[in-house]
């Protein structure tokens, strides 16, 4: 793919869809738009928009392929225990009510497995939005399933009563649903109104730019309470041009300065 071409499909997404491809590493991008042009049946991108133009259903398909939707329960135990044991303890102590935003939500693995840690551990007002740009990711979240058996893979023994084996899947009870609120939003477009406790942002912030990044890092900043706490995923480190929004309080976690 030429970078005059990139440039048009990058004009023509944002026209149809205001999603900013500039924001992500143009290399991973342009292999997954290969691959939808090649599976799509159209010879060209500009066929294809030609085509789909006129169709609301074709360009949220569009919308919901160009977002990964990678996640499981309590993916990467070992930081989730962290928060188990050093964190959420903290919050409710200090809280009356916790905030919390999942952002980049995918499935709702990640918003639920927050969820039972913190009615685990005995929260009695929590709340968590959980947003997402993938309508169709979020259309399973809300359901509450169906979840595959490999998603639970990670789940801790003593948690896996939330989850309810049911027809087609695994299934989150009414008791932890009606704790997460889900939202359609894309990250990069506009900040999320309020101020929480705990953001969680991972595996999501690997696919942008370095200027995305910090646009980021700054609407986190903003959006959590003084000495509220970002945790992000385990191959990510916040960058040293926010070193004076964050300061690390463990692997994967960042408390605002």
């Amino acid at each position: 793919m030429d970078e005059w071409e990139y440039r048009y499909i990058r004009r023509e997404i944002f026209q149809l869809m205001h999603v900013d491809l500039n924001a992500y590493k143009s290399a991973q991008v342009q292999r997954r738009l290969e691959t939808y042009l090649l599976r799509s049946g159209f010879t060209t991108w500009r066929s294809l928009f030609l085509a789909i133009h006129s169709s609301p259903a074709a360009i949220t398909e569009l919308r919901n392929y160009l977002t990964i939707n990678v996640s499981a329960f309590f993916r990467d135990p070992e930081p989730y225990a962290y928060l188990r044991e050093q964190i959420i303890a903290e919050l409710i102590g200090q809280r009356a009510s916790v905030r919390i935003w999942s952002a980049g939500c995918a499935h709702g693995q990640e918003a639920y497995s927050l969820a039972m840690l913190f009615d685990s551990a005995g929260a009695q007002r929590y709340q968590i939005l959980a947003t997402d740009l993938d309508s169709a990711a979020l259309a399973v979240a809300q359901a509450g399933g169906p979840y595959p058996s490999a998603d639970l893979a990670s789940v801790p023994a003593d948690l896996r009563h939330y989850l309810e084996a049911r027809p087609l899947g695994y299934w989150v009870g009414d008791s932890l649903r009606r704790h997460v609120i889900f939202r359609q939003h894309d990250l990069l477009q506009g900040a999320i109104a309020g101020t929480f406790d705990l953001i969680v942002c991972r595996n999501v912030m690997i696919y942008f730019t370095g200027a995305a990044k910090d646009l980021l890092y700054r609407r986190f900043y903003h959006a959590l309470r003084p000495g509220g706490v970002l945790f992000v995923g385990g191959t990510e480190v916040v960058a040293k041009s926010a070193d004076s929004l964050f300061e690390p309080i463990g692997v994967s976690f960042y408390r605002k300065r």
